[in-house]
């Protein structure tokens, strides 16, 4: 991967967590797997709202997901985004 590259994905990387509903549906994530009804029962917003920025996430490739009958789940991918998180309070 070139510089080039590599600051086009940071920029698109950074993008996906430009939205403070992101990161809060990836603080719930922090204590494992939860169901899109459960993560859209701690926002005001409707579940298509969840599900557009959770999709935002997985094509960051910062969540994944599974299907089991009617309900998804979704968990994180990489526990290291929370070392990231993390320093970004640290920082504030």
């Amino acid at each position: 991967m070139s510089l080039t590259q590599m600051r086009i994905f940071k920029a698109e990387f950074f993008k996906a967590l430009a939205s403070p509903v992101r990161i809060a549906i990836l603080d719930l994530l922090r204590d494992g797997e939860k169901s899109v009804n459960e993560l859209t029962s701690s926002f005001e917003i409707e579940q298509a709202g969840i599900s557009q920025h959770l999709a935002i996430l997985r094509g960051k490739n910062l969540v994944k997901n599974r299907k089991v009958g009617n309900n998804v789940y979704y968990s994180i991918s990489d526990a290291s985004i929370f070392t990231l998180l993390d320093d970004a309070a640290r920082i504030y």
